[in-house]
């Protein structure tokens, strides 16, 4: 190839990742639209903001119940490292939620219980995976 067939080459990918990029960009503003437009559709059909969380909390236990209970048996402790990271998660959240300078209100009280419940968690998951662990090392000939 010479260096003239390059620099066409490299003209016309130029050009291709110019029209990709734009591509992008229109299915990107379609999306967020799209994603605007739903939000906007549930409190306009009647739908509130409490019987949609409702749903997706409903529909989240059962989703997590059937995974959890799918899992075999030699996937229970990657299984518990992932539900300490969701409770560390839970916890930041909680922080945040007991540290605001309201004063006391009822969500300080429920970020100091949620606090308190995620440590919980947090900790017996700790233990429980250290036990299940503990299963699989081999025993020391005495």
């Amino acid at each position: 190839m010479t260096s003239q067939e390059l620099a066409q080459q490299v003209a016309n990918l130029q050009a291709a990742l110019r029209s990709l990029n734009a591509e992008a960009d229109r299915l990107a503003m379609e999306t967020a639209n799209f994603a605007t437009g739903a939000a906007d559709a549930a409190p306009a059909a009647g739908h509130s903001f409490f019987i949609t969380g409702l749903t997706v909390f409903a529909l989240a236990c059962f989703v997590g119940y059937y995974v959890v209970w799918r899992v075999t048996p030699a996937l229970h402790s990657p299984l518990m490292s992932v539900t300490n990271a969701v409770s560390s998660v839970i916890i930041v959240g909680a922080l945040i939620a007991t540290g605001s300078t309201a004063g006391f209100t009822f969500s300080t009280a429920l970020g100091f219980l949620a606090v308190i419940l995620a440590s919980v968690n947090i900790f017996g998951g700790f233990i429980v995976t250290q036990r299940m662990l503990a299963m699989y090392k081999k025993k020391q000939k005495k």
